[in-house]
């Protein structure tokens, strides 16, 4: 039962790395080349729309772990015993990976559910794992 949420931990670091793809793309689109990495911000301006759009998803993807991680190390920890810990484990990285390509897409409607879905899933985490504590 703990498989799930390190699967799960290690599933959502995955989809973070993953979103560095279309923020490669975006560069390499913008004309990204070995004398930019003196200072690869400075070439922001220059992505296309989707690029930029990469940027943002990536950022809010290390911010997405930085909750998420915590969530799934008290549920290490605690080890809640319920089917919904178990689903919601597993569908977080599932939520995440949608939301890089509605993100980069640009389809907001769908973004922002997806985003809500991924938060909700982690809550509960938080939730289940508390619940085992008490």
């Amino acid at each position: 039962m703990s498989v799930v949420f390190a699967w799960s931990l290690c599933l959502s670091v995955a989809v973070v790395l993953l979103s560095t793809i279309p923020l490669t793309l975006g560069r390499i689109k913008a004309g990204y080349s070995m004398k930019n990495m003196s200072a690869p911000r400075a070439l922001f301006d220059e992505l296309p729309d989707f690029g930029k759009r990469a940027v943002w998803c990536h950022q809010n993807c290390w911010e997405s772990i930085s909750i998420h991680a915590p969530a799934c190390l008290l549920c290490l920890i605690t080890l809640p015993d319920s089917n919904l810990s178990l689903t919601v484990a597993w569908i977080h990285p599932l939520f995440r990976f949608l939301y890089i390509w509605a993100y980069v897409f640009n389809i907001p409607i769908a973004r922002g559910l997806i985003w809500a879905s991924g938060v909700f899933t982690t809550l509960i985490l938080y939730k289940e794992g508390i619940t085992q504590l008490i």
